[in-house]
């Protein structure tokens, strides 16, 4: 059963935009369910795991697409980068055709990839100012309930204003550390799936499909054993040194691993927030999943309850409301890294997340329990910067949205997306 996505009016107006548009995200998001519901069963789809189509696509690319002619779905780009010159070749000749026949702009091509490790470059020199790119990520918890979402905002006048509107019904915390545990991946939420099977399938698929050319074969037990361990860490700041002494590699080989998580997508990293009068700002980023089920597969967590109670509570919690704004601002073509940072500076203040633009700062705390004590306490610390320092939010497990005072109010996680 197809479940209705935010990002689809973004792919809509990009495709109205551009000639071609490419959609990035981990494999099994839903990205090629998603432009299958979107686009007429008339436009062509040819997939590139097709071992036929692949061989062909790679010795003869101009072949290829007249025998798979505009406008056309190309699943798995990322196999056969040498499609990206041909596909700029037929976009250029064709403009001028639109161009001399006074005709209007059409979209042509729409790429899908899993992995931006290998297309980055081919991207940005082959298709630079010709196709529009959107990122996606797995369900967020209003596409699981198919409730309609808005673009992210930290301003509690429209908070308050859209949470008298919306049908969202409550959710205890135990309820959020199923969802937690569960994680966004569309077969397991619509049952396709059985969260096990899946995630170990997943896993699988992921390293021989993505990761084994990247890495030397002898490395590939190594680098499972890396996935789990970046699991472990996940909401905590990245120390190259720990986590490559801890899973037996160089510190090169640990950021160009991590790299690789972050290309194709199953990692973020949320960058400190940096100004000039704030040289004692700790600089290392810090890491998050971004589906929480996969992170806690990898940690071995066998069920929700004991996830909720375990010492990493907490840090799944955060990476829970991170991964959902993630979620949202991907969904409505917003670059999360423009908006949000982190906070932490060498005296142990810290804020989890920051949003900031043109109006000036927002901060924001994480917390898993309900109404906890003085969650606010470190806002101050940020009248230093030349910024308004605006009304923050806590993002708690409570029922409604409650003021701590004038400059902090408590907002549900269950409300996330509204």
């Amino acid at each position: 059963m197809y479940k209705k996505r935010t990002i689809e009016q973004t792919i809509l107006e990009m495709g109205e935009s551009f000639p071609c548009i490419v959609v990035y995200g981990p494999r099994q998001v839903g990205k090629s369910t998603t432009l299958d519901y979107i686009f007429p069963e008339s436009m062509n789809r040819v997939t590139l795991d097709d071992l036929a189509d692949r061989n062909l696509a790679r010795e003869n690319p101009k072949l290829f697409l007249e025998m798979n002619p505009w406008p056309v779905i190309i699943d798995e780009i990322q196999k056969v980068p040498e499609l990206l010159d041909e596909i700029k070749i037929k976009i250029d000749d064709q403009r001028r055709i639109w161009l001399q026949n006074g005709e209007e702009r059409q979209l042509m091509y729409i790429l899908t990839g899993s992995n931006r490790f290998e297309l980055q470059e081919g991207i940005s020199e082959s298709l630079a100012g010709r196709c529009g790119i959107i990122e996606m990520l797995s369900f967020s918890q209003m596409e699981k309930f198919g409730i309609p979402s808005e673009p992210f905002t930290p301003k509690i006048e429209e908070l308050i204003y859209r949470a008298q509107k919306t049908t969202v019904r409550y959710r205890t915390r135990s309820q959020i550390f199923e969802d937690i545990f569960n994680g966004g991946m569309p077969d397991i939420c619509t049952g396709v799936s059985k969260r096990e099977a899946y995630f170990k399938s997943y896993v699988n698929t992921y390293i021989e499909k993505d990761v084994r050319k990247l890495i030397s074969a002898s490395n590939e037990t190594q680098f499972r054993n890396f996935i789990s361990i970046v699991a472990l860490r996940t909401a905590q700041e990245v120390h190259y040194d720990e986590i490559a002494c801890a899973v037996g590699i160089d510190v090169k080989t640990c950021k160009r691993w991590l790299s690789i998580l972050e290309t194709s997508g199953i990692i973020y990293f949320l960058q400190p927030y940096m100004a000039k009068v704030s040289n004692r700002i700790i600089k290392a980023p810090k890491l998050y999943f971004t589906d929480t089920g996969l992170c806690a597969f990898l940690c071995k967590w066998p069920d929700a309850k004991m996830l909720e109670n375990c010492a990493m509570s907490g840090a799944f919690f955060e990476t829970f409301v991170v991964s959902e704004i993630l979620k949202n601002f991907f969904a409505f073509n917003k670059n999360p890294r423009d908006y949000l940072y982190y906070y932490r500076d060498i005296d142990q203040k810290e804020i989890d997340l920051l949003y900031v633009d043109e109006t000036g700062i927002y901060p924001i705390e994480i917390k898993k329990g309900v109404s906890p004590k003085n969650p606010d306490k470190n806002f101050k610390v940020l009248q230093k910067y030349k910024k308004e320092v605006n009304r923050g939010l806590v993002i708690d497990c409570c029922d409604k949205i409650r003021a701590l005072n004038e400059n902090s109010f408590c907002f549900p996680a269950y409300l996330l997306g509204i």
